[in-house]
Order: structure tokens, then C-alpha cells, then sequence
């Protein structure tokens, strides 16, 4: 059942405190919680955020079938994050200006989050080291390979960089492929994170186009061995593209 109908701008408020909630959270409850917990707890809380947003999330796919190892998603929207840890609770590399977003920022610092330094090979180098750190104590690590978000009507080409660290740690990659579809089934590009538009003005458009769907599908996997990074990241790219234009074809059916 959908929720009950209320202005946008009533709706931020129980969002607001949603977040204050997993400030306190991660500040009180991450510290001292294990992997296993950890995970619970940002699933229930994605989960529970995505609901107040009046998302919905289709996955195609089997769970069971992702354990840990090196997700790689296209990007629309910060929103992203939320859905893929309402699934597969991740470890994300972000840009590192993320860190400054007012307390989604905060809440990235303290959930494990792998910020990507730029501007120096030694930069680069305690990133990675970062990553293959994570993978190697068998979390999921969570990378949006086009490096920045779309309207979700075209998929840019993925960098190749970070696929470096599923290699180096012989760990499984699993590649994601996201869109977003109003009521009518149509793709929206209501959650699209993109030019400058602000955090506060995507949320509004979010609760305003009510009914959103998320789907997920699960456009490949590769198992170590892995073949050489810049063709790991075509062979994605090419699943995930394949993976969107058929949710597309099956939106756009009679």
C-alpha cells in the first residue's frame, strides 16, 4: 500500500529525521557492531528511507547469488546507493566531494565509505590500497565506473581504473544495471542527479513523481581468473547496456 498523500515539502520532514536517525546510528551502533550487524543495519535503514521517498525496488536477479566481491552500477542519482543497500548491503567509493554533503556526507565518513582522492599517484595509490583492503576482509565494495551520474537515457563509457582492484584481489565482479520508472512504467528521470540541481530540489522532484520504481537486474557476473581491466570494463559495460535497453523494450511493450 502507498503511503498516505502529502505536500512534498510535509514529507521532507519525516526524510530529515530519517537521516538524524542514521547519524545516530552510525555515530552509537556502527562503532561496535560487527560485518553481519552492519549490514542489517544499513539494509533496514536504505529500505526504510526508500519507503518514505515512495520507492519501490524490483530486483532481477538472485541475492544468493552475490557474496562479496566488486559491484560495478551505472549512475543516476545519489539515491543509488540507498537501493543497492537495500539489496546488497556495500562498502561505496566515492568522489570525495561527497564528504563535504551536508550530513549525507557524515553518514558516508562513518559507514565505511572509500573516498577517491585526486591531484597525485600517491593519492591514487592509498585509494586503492583502500580498496584492496576492504575487498581482502571480504566485504563488498560497491563503484559507479562512469565517474559521474546520467539522466539514465545513456550509459557513458566506464573507466577502467577501479576495475584494477577486483583483479588484484582474484575477487568475483558483479555488474548492476539501474533505472528508475515512474507509475506508468515509464523510465523517469525524476531521481537524475545531474547539471546543478541540488540535493534538496532531487528529493523534492523524487516525492513529487510518486510511485517511483526501482529495478535492479543483474546484467553479469565474471569469476577470477579476470581478464585485464580495460577489457573487464567493456564486457560490463556491454552487460549493463544490454541489461537497460531490455528493461526499456519491456517499459515501452504494448
Amino acid at each position: 500500500m502507498r503511503p498516505f498523500p502529502l505536500l512534498p515539502s510535509l514529507r521532507l520532514l519525516p526524510i530529515g529525521l530519517h537521516l538524524a536517525y542514521g547519524a545516530l546510528q552510525a555515530g552509537l551502533l556502527f562503532p561496535l557492531a560487527d560485518a553481519a550487524r552492519r549490514e542489517r543495519l544499513k539494509r533496514r535503514w536504505s529500505r526504510q528511507l526508500l519507503a518514505l521517498l515512495d520507492i519501490r525496488i524490483e530486483f532481477a536477479g538472485d541475492p544468493a547469488r552475490i557474496g562479496t566481491g566488486l559491484l560495478v552500477a551505472n549512475h543516476v542519482s545519489f539515491i543509488d546507493i540507498f537501493v543497492i543497500d537495500a539489496i546488497l548491503p556495500s562498502t561505496f567509493v566515492a568522489k570525495s566531494d561527497v564528504a563535504a554533503w551536508p550530513l549525507i556526507g557524515w553518514l558516508c565518513r562513518r559507514t565505511d565509505t572509500v573516498f577517491i582522492e585526486r591531484g597525485s599517484r600517491k593519492a591514487a595509490h592509498r585509494t586503492r590500497q583502500q580498496m584492496l583492503t576492504a575487498l581482502g576482509a571480504g566485504r563488498r565494495l560497491a563503484i559507479f565506473p562512469e565517474g559521474t551520474t546520467t539522466d539514465g537515457e545513456r550509459l557513458l563509457p566506464f573507466h577502467a581504473a577501479l576495475f584494477q582492484s577486483a583483479i588484484d584481489a582474484a575477487v568475483p565482479l558483479h555488474a548492476l544495471a539501474l533505472s528508475y520508472h515512474g507509475a506508468d512504467g515509464l523510465r523517469s528521470a525524476a531521481p537524475a542527479y545531474i547539471d546543478d540541481i541540488s540535493l534538496l530540489a532531487c528529493l523534492t522532484t523524487v516525492l513529487k513523481a510518486r510511485g517511483l520504481t526501482a529495478q535492479v537486474a543483474l546484467a553479469a557476473s565474471f569469476t577470477p581468473p579476470l581478464a585485464d581491466r580495460r577489457h573487464l570494463a567493456h564486457r560490463a559495460h556491454q552487460a549493463v547496456a544490454a541489461a537497460l535497453a531490455h528493461a526499456e523494450r519491456r517499459a515501452t511493450s504494448p
